[in-house]
């Protein structure tokens, strides 16, 4: 099942191209943050200088696809025309307890009224769309087994 709509933007890299080894990644099935290589913290989204330290010597590195539900919004009323027959849905921030707790948006799958409890294990899905113009990848949340 597709969670983007036509009608809405498609995900790509930002103009300035200070993403693209994020979208590449997930293009191949892989989840990056961003980290800081003078003091080692990571950082979602991604900045031209560390949110902790500011320095500008940033790069991406892979994480472990996994994370927990730090809180969750099931949405009922579309926020875009595109989006007028898709409520509801649930949209989850995921916390990366390994990446001092960097925190990324996403969408959770599943049924969109179930029970969604704040700490559940969340393995990233990466759902693919090659033959869109231009591709792209979606980074989509389940509840792991």
């Amino acid at each position: 099942m597709s969670y983007l709509n036509p009608g809405l933007p498609i995900p790509v890299a930002s103009p300035d191209g200070l993403d693209t080894p994020f979208w590449e990644a997930a293009a191949n099935g892989v989840l990056m943050l961003q980290v800081c290589e003078d003091c080692g913290y990571h950082q979602w989204g991604p900045e031209w200088v560390c949110h902790q330290c500011h320095s500008e010597n940033v790069s991406f590195k892979e994480i472990e696809p996994r994370g927990r539900i730090y809180s969750y919004e099931r949405v009922w009323h579309p926020v875009h025309p595109a989006l007028n027959e898709q409520g509801p849905y649930l949209i989850v921030l995921v916390e990366f307890p390994n990446y001092n707790n960097a925190r990324m948006v996403g969408n959770l799958l599943g049924d969109p009224e179930q029970e969604v409890v704040i700490g559940s294990t969340v393995e990233a899905v990466f759902e693919h769309h090659p033959d869109d113009d231009p591709p792209y990848t979606l980074i989509q949340w389940q509840i792991a087994d």
